[in-house]
């Protein structure tokens, strides 16, 4: 039986996050340029979220760019501009064969505006496809998110929009870049390092986390699904204890 068919179906993640790390690495392993790595961690984007649609994953969030990475060299990031633009492109029929809705979170008016254009042109002609949601997080960064939520939220309060005593989590949801994404239920990261790395500090806060030391270029779809059935075999207690949920 292969892994894809031990999966059970009533058991999935409804929210799967990963934080596709090891591009560069993998490059260097192999004696070529990080821009190879970056190219060959695009193919296995599209494999993934391709794997994902097969067995029925209703959201999918993946950790493209974040706001640390401006800081790299300006020749790596427009590459991975250029990458991305290209991916879009190419990709745009792949999305629409597999009924997949594409979205977008961080500070996306930081991006290059043709990179920009085409992501907004990608969403339009998605918008109405329902199978998945494929959420890329471009110039993301949770601590960011958080304070332009709180800057918001404090705005509202200080114009008496919003009362103080009726700040919840709903609310605080309700500002975040993820505000139509319900919260994350597996956490995958690839390449060995078992960091969160400012990613979705608030919607993991009861996510599985699971590392491999796989370098994203290598990582494959049974790579995945032997993830998921982790993550199938653990027991979310969300603060019960186990006595509680039999």
């Amino acid at each position: 039986m292969s892994l894809q068919d031990q999966i059970d179906k009533n058991k999935l993640p409804n929210h799967l996050a990963v934080i596709m790390d090891g591009n560069g690495r993998w490059a260097k392993q192999k004696g070529l340029f990080r821009n190879k790595g970056h190219e060959k961690g695009a193919k296995t984007v599209k494999a993934i979220v391709e794997a994902c649609a097969e067995i029925d994953i209703p959201f999918l969030t993946l950790y493209a760019f974040s706001t640390e990475n401006w800081n790299r060299p300006k020749l790596e990031i427009d590459l991975l501009m250029r990458l991305l633009v290209s991916s879009l492109k190419k990709e745009l029929k792949t999305l629409q064969k597999n009924n997949i809705k594409l979205n977008v979170i961080g500070n996306i008016d930081s991006l290059p505006k043709k990179t920009i254009k085409e992501l907004l042109d990608v969403i339009e002609k998605t918008k109405s496809n329902s199978r998945m949601t494929l959420t890329l997080a471009l110039s993301y960064g949770s601590r960011e998110e958080i304070i332009k939520t709180i800057k918001e939220i404090s705005l509202k309060v200080k114009n008496n929009l919003i009362s103080p005593e009726n700040i919840d989590e709903s609310v605080i949801n309700s500002h975040l870049y993820t505000q139509n994404l319900p919260d994350v239920d597996l956490l995958i990261r690839t390449s060995g390092e078992q960091r969160i790395s400012n990613f979705l500090l608030w919607q993991i806060a009861y996510a599985e986390l699971y590392f491999t030391d796989i370098l994203w270029p290598d990582y494959t779809k049974d790579n995945l699904f032997e993830a998921i059935l982790n993550y199938q075999n653990r027991e979310r207690r969300f603060g019960k204890t186990s006595d509680q949920l039999k």
